[in-house]
């Protein structure tokens, strides 16, 4: 008896050690607490494929049919894609190579694609025609770049090669149907995209530059633009008040922006913007840091331990990375909602397209000045700006 007492007291001991142990490291991570949460469907896995763009807009429109009380959709990214390189491909063509080909795009390009091809369900068509269970475009970008390049050194093209490039698509993606069934009900792409109750005309892309007037539409300068489509242009306060209230109000957003930043951790599911100059450790704790090495002070900074001090971000700095190219278009993602820190800090619930094998499930958390600083542009129904903006926009 008294050595299973013993045995018990120190399987106990373990335990409890090993509890605090869990729970001390939990701690020294951020902890987040959801203030606003607005409904998503599972995040995607774009896997080996440039389609963030696609898969984040799909995401926004979802959000938008299951706000209106329609259910959860999984619609095809893929048939996104794949009608968008056939638009990409003509207009490459017509501008004589002189814009981009590419496996990028911007949100504009799914509703500009759902509006002329319609859309359908990711089980009617899951563009994997190739052999593989994920999506793995390095094959299909070199081969379709390659087929358009030697077209522009035709001076006379015959109207085959779009047949052939469609025989491509084919390959890779699969026939599209013209008619699916869902539900127990006979669609064609168009009539799915009727019955889903979504206005596609309610959605615009808002970023924040200095190169360009505020309040003012403008072709934003990215080389995914390959559409030449606008954006309204607003002051950088602004736009964080524009995707606040339309969180609160039940709205999700798309969200292009960079994630090469070293202040952006998959591993931790967290994006931040250190201050690396100003930490404002106190007393004795101040004295250390200033001894530490700078080697020393970025790891501190970058250790995703919840104690990060961010950077004020400023209408100049977010200009300047732009301009300097620190900050690019690399990738799409949906905000879904509003959290706050262990010490009270604001960030916001994203969800991203690399899966759900992750400590969110597929989820992360960007802080404000993260979202400030590295956003692009970002798409949002119309009807989530105030009444105030609206009029600032001419909308």
């Amino acid at each position: 008896m008294r050595k299973f007492i013993s045995i018990a007291l120190i399987a106990l001991f373990i335990g409890t050690t090993a509890f605090a142990q869990e729970t001390k490291t939990e701690e020294k991570g951020y902890n987040f607490t959801i203030i606003k949460e607005n409904p998503s469907t599972p995040a995607r896995d774009q896997s080996r494929s440039g389609t963030c763009w696609s898969f984040s807009g799909i995401a926004l429109l979802e959000s938008e049919i299951l706000k209106n009380g329609k259910g959860a959709y999984d619609l095809s990214e893929m048939w996104i894609v794949r009608n968008a390189y056939m638009e990409k491909a003509e207009r490459y063509i017509r501008f004589h190579g002189g814009i981009t080909f590419a496996a990028g795009g911007g949100f504009h390009d799914i509703t500009e694609m759902i509006k002329k091809y319609g859309i359908v369900t990711e089980e009617a068509y899951p563009g994997l025609n190739y052999g593989e269970t994920k999506h793995n475009h390095g094959e299909i970008d070199k081969v379709l770049e390659a087929f358009c390049k030697s077209l522009i050194s035709q001076k006379n093209l015959s109207p085959a090669w779009k047949t052939a490039f469609n025989a491509i698509l084919d390959a890779y993606f699969g026939k599209m149907p013209e008619n699916f069934n869902y539900n127990g009900a006979t669609y064609t792409p168009k009539s799915f995209a009727q019955s889903l109750g979504l206005n596609l005309d309610d959605y615009v892309e808002i970023g924040s530059f200095t190169h360009h007037p505020f309040y003012s539409k403008f072709i934003i300068e990215i080389p995914d633009n390959w559409m030449l489509g606008s954006i309204y242009n607003v002051p950088i306060d602004e736009m964080i008040q524009i995707i606040d209230n339309a969180i609160e109000n039940g709205y999700t957003i798309g969200w292009g922006s960079d994630v090469s930043e070293k202040g952006f951790s998959w591993k931790n599911a967290v994006a931040i913007i250190p201050d690396e100059d100003k930490s404002d450790l106190s007393g004795t704790e101040r004295d250390k840091w200033e001894k530490l090495t700078a080697a020393e002070k970025a790891k501190a900074n970058y250790a995703f331990d919840g104690t990060a001090k961010e950077k004020n971000i400023t209408q100049e700095m977010r200009q300047t990375a732009f301009d300097n190219y620190n900050t690019t278009d690399d990738h799409g993602m949906q905000i879904v909602g509003i959290a706050k820190d262990q010490n009270g800090n604001k960030f916001y619930k994203v969800k991203n397209s690399w899966g759900t094998e992750s400590k969110y499930d597929g989820y992360f958390f960007a802080s404000e000045a993260f979202v400030k600083y590295k956003t692009i542009d970002f798409m949002i129904n119309k009807n989530a700006l105030s009444k105030e903006m609206k009029k600032k926009l001419g909308l």
